[in-house]
């Protein structure tokens, strides 16, 4: 690990919880980049989890959506 990753993550440990989703979110994508796999966070997970029983769509659009994104 970089001498400047290490400064940075002791840096973390004091910024606002928001901040400190906010850098978890671009590490996830930057991971994602890397392997890629993307890894759902809880609150994508419950987005889509809502998007899903949503009545705004009918179940054969939502369906085509999803296929359409790659989540199904």
């Amino acid at each position: 690990m970089s001498a400047a990753t290490r400064d940075i993550l002791r840096k973390i440990e004091t910024w606002p919880e928001e901040d400190q989703n906010e850098l978890a979110a671009l590490a996830r994508e930057i991971e994602a980049r890397r392997t890629g796999v993307y890894v759902l966070s809880e609150e994508e997970k419950v987005a889509i989890a809502e998007a899903r029983r949503s009545p705004l769509v009918s179940d054969d659009d939502g369906a085509l959506f999803w296929k359409r994104h790659g989540v199904r």
